[in-house]
């Protein structure tokens, strides 16, 4: 089982933002499901949330019971002093500003649910899980928590045009940016391509974790189909292998097209292994040999290769994990 707890609060009486229920309203639409439709999280979206007790009650929530991810994603106000930092709610008082970033992670450390994930945007984020907040000389991340947030302890969050700058990217990531070739977006992946995003003079992401594998976040149609992908080690017996190429291979090759044709002529077989090649090619996986592009190794007779890529898919596939 998969669950998911979503927060957005905009409603802060002495400081109200702007984008933190939409980042919260576009992170539980995407969730819900995969790129295929099929479902993927059980979402708890709350964008009402006026008090620390009410916040500290639903994450106790979702991190009961026993479930393969656990995922609390909050967007809104976050603030540090001395002693601690705070997700902050709408109640905040002096020296009383809302639910500890220590109280949280001690509820995730504490939890039975296999992988526990934390994405924050807001303020001052980058301090959970940090020593001085937990309270010892030594952070401690539980096994199967990973944490990921949009700024350092000591750096703000920046909203633009609606939605906080860290959340884009977290969205953009979601919708298939982050995609390995299988089409799987993890928490890594998801980092990866948030920090590539954001500049050294902005905000700076922060990514956590004491895990041993990641499990997905959302999944998307692949950009190549498993069942093509599988046939690598067919077409490549080794890595080293050159598959030969020669016109045969390019279906444009045909006497009934008018222009320049070569023999051996287009066979439809190998026409359906070129294209699968072309698909590898496309997503970095293979390379032509002695040519630029896959067509005139064809029609040129040379070959194609594993890149250093395809060498760990074809690793991945021939002992079984694709």
């Amino acid at each position: 089982m998969r669950k998911a707890l979503i927060v957005g609060i905009n409603d802060y009486p002495s400081a109200p933002l702007n984008g933190c229920i939409n980042d919260a309203m576009a992170v539980a639409n995407l969730i819900e499901s995969n790129g295929d439709g099929s479902p993927n999280f059980g979402t708890l979206l709350r964008t009402d949330v006026s008090t620390k007790g009410e916040l500290r009650g639903l994450i106790s929530e979702l991190f009961s019971g026993k479930n393969d991810v656990a995922l609390f994603y909050f967007s809104g106000h976050g603030c540090t002093d001395r002693n601690n930092s705070y997700l902050v709610t709408p109640d905040f008082s002096d020296n009383d500003y809302g639910v500890s970033m220590d109280d949280i992670l001690k509820m995730a450390n504490d939890s039975q649910s296999t992988n526990k994930v934390i994405i924050l945007d807001c303020c001052h984020s980058g301090a959970f899980g940090n020593p001085s907040i937990i309270g010892g000389n030594q952070a401690f991340i539980g096994e199967g928590v990973t944490i990921l947030t949009a700024s350092k302890k000591d750096e703000s969050s920046v909203e633009l045009c609606g939605h906080g700058v860290f959340t884009t990217l977290l969205l953009e990531a979601l919708r298939g940016g982050a995609a390995d070739i299988t089409g799987s977006i993890t928490p890594g992946s998801v980092y990866s391509y948030i920090d590539q995003a954001l500049g050294p003079w902005e905000q700076r992401p922060v990514f956590k974790t004491n895990i041993s594998q990641f499990l997905p976040l959302r999944v998307i149609r692949p950009a190549v189909p498993k069942e093509i992908l599988r046939k690598i080690i067919k077409y490549f017996p080794s890595p080293d292998t050159q598959f030969a190429l020669d016109p045969s291979y390019e279906f444009t090759n045909d006497p009934t097209i008018e222009h320049e044709v070569k023999q051996p002529y287009a066979d439809p077989s190998h026409v359906e292994i070129f294209k699968e090649l072309q698909k590898f090619a496309s997503v970095g996986l293979v390379e032509p040999v002695g040519s630029d592009h896959m067509y005139f190794a064809a029609m040129e007779s040379k070959s194609c290769k594993l890149t250093a890529l395809g060498w760990h898919y074809w690793r991945l596939t021939t002992e079984k994990r694709i």
